[in-house]
């Protein structure tokens, strides 16, 4: 009955912890490249008509969001997504989506 109860505790704790564990394997690259998602698909693997960013070199996607966040790129939308990153996450993004 003894090991029963320990097993039992060792079997909370596990699942305690289980969500600290997990949060610290998503990486902030993927965080902020989720919100892409809706549009460019899923690692941006588009669906759709809106192009893929996956495969795409770290250096073209980098360009392409400072050109649409300072206007020198034409755009429907994106140029108020990319208004929201600052340098650093725009370098996270483009390299998550290099890497799929």
């Amino acid at each position: 009955m003894h090991t029963l109860k320990q097993a039992a505790a060792v079997g909370v704790l596990t699942l305690a912890l289980l969500p600290t564990a997990m949060a610290e394997t998503v990486s902030r690259a993927a965080v902020l490249s989720a919100s892409c998602a809706g549009c460019h698909g899923t690692d941006g693997h588009s669906p759709g008509s809106i192009p893929s960013l996956a495969g795409k070199s770290a250096e073209f996607i980098e360009r392409a969001l400072k050109e649409f966040r300072s206007g020198d790129r034409p755009a429907t939308v994106m140029d108020r997504h990319a208004s929201g990153y600052t340098d650093e996450e725009i370098k996270l993004i483009a390299g998550y989506f290099a890497d799929k």
